[in-house]
C-alpha cells in the first residue's frame, strides 16, 4: 500500500510540474496520444506475441525470457493506457525488452541449489584389481 501511495505522490507531483511548464493543451494531447499509443500495441500484441513464440521455438529465448518479454510489454501498454507522465515513461521504457529484463533481473530472486559442505578428511581413490581378466 505504501508503494502504491509513493507512486501516486510522484505521478501527481510530476504531471502537476511539468503540465504548469507546457500548459493545459499540451497536456491533453500528450495523454491522449499516450492511451492510443497503449492501446495500439494491445491491439498489436498478438504479432508481438508470435514473434515470441518463434523466437523460443527457434531456442532463441528460454521460457523466462519468454514470459518477462510478453508481460513487461502487456505492463507498459497498460500504463501507457493510465493519464500521467511517470506512468507513461515506465511504460515506454518497459516495452525495450532490454530494460525490462534488467528490472525482472533486479527484483527476481535467483534459484541456487543448495551446496554440501566439503570434508576435506575425504581422499579420492581409485582401486584397480589385479586380476587377468581385466588384462
Amino acid at each position: 500500500m505504501i508503494y502504491f501511495l509513493i507512486y501516486l505522490f510522484l505521478e501527481v507531483s510530476l504531471t502537476v510540474e511539468i503540465a504548469s511548464r507546457i500548459g493545459g493543451l499540451a497536456t491533453f494531447l500528450e495523454i491522449v496520444f499516450s492511451a492510443f499509443l497503449g492501446i495500439f500495441i494491445l491491439m498489436n500484441f498478438r504479432h508481438t506475441l508470435v514473434e515470441n513464440i518463434y523466437a523460443l521455438r527457434m531456442r532463441q529465448i528460454d521460457m523466462e525470457g519468454f514470459s518477462q518479454r510478453n508481460m513487461m510489454g502487456l505492463f507498459g501498454a497498460i500504463l501507457l493506457i493510465v493519464p500521467g507522465f511517470l506512468s507513461d515513461l515506465i511504460g515506454i521504457v518497459l516495452q525495450f525488452s532490454l530494460f525490462s529484463s534488467l528490472i525482472i533481473n533486479r527484483f527476481t530472486r535467483k534459484y541456487q541449489p543448495p551446496t554440501q559442505p566439503k570434508d576435506d578428511n575425504v581422499i579420492d581413490a581409485e582401486i584397480i584389481r589385479d586380476t587377468p581378466s581385466l588384462r
